[in-house]
């Protein structure tokens, strides 16, 4: 089963019973047809921050620029190293992005980089995740995922009118 608190359960709810594109759905006990909307990619797009970045995922992106780590200074490539310590990052977290921040500045290449890590730190949500997420969502600005994963078969059928 879908691990959602009380409220959160109620709020996404809510949403379901009033989103027109259910009712029929609803109605007729069609869950797959409300699971299937709760996992589809939010339209229009929700941009949220990304609880598991790994540095696997942003070194092997072509848009990396390797001579960029080469010109860090020891205390950047302090902070690069130790932010990756275990091997990802949870980049909804504020002070990971002040690290990432502060490893990445000064020059228009080192910025570069910084832009190239950061689209390796988000993620469309789901219209489930959307709709328990807070902030603005867009690129520039993401937001923050208040519920995170799939809803699954049973939980889409306790969304009834």
């Amino acid at each position: 089963m879908t691990q959602l608190t009380t409220q959160q359960f109620n709020t996404l709810k809510a949403v379901i019973v009033a989103e027109p594109t259910l009712q029929s759905a609803l109605n007729n006990g069609a869950d797959y047809i409300v699971q299937a909307w709760c996992n589809s990619i939010a339209t229009p797009s929700f941009i949220v921050w990304k609880t598991l970045v790994t540095e696997k995922e942003i070194v092997t992106d072509d848009a990396f620029d390797w001579t960029r780590v080469d010109n860090l200074s020891v205390g950047k490539s302090r902070i690069w190293e130790w932010m990756f310590r275990f091997g990802s990052v949870d980049s909804s977290s504020a002070n990971v992005r002040a690290g990432i921040n502060a490893t990445w500045v000064g020059t228009a290449a080192d910025l570069a980089v910084r832009a190239s890590v950061y689209t390796h730190c988000k993620r469309p949500a789901t219209n489930a995740e959307m709709v328990l997420a807070s902030g603005t969502g867009s690129d520039a600005v993401p937001g923050l995922l208040g519920y995170e994963g799939l809803i699954d078969l049973n939980t889409a059928g306790l969304f009834k009118l």
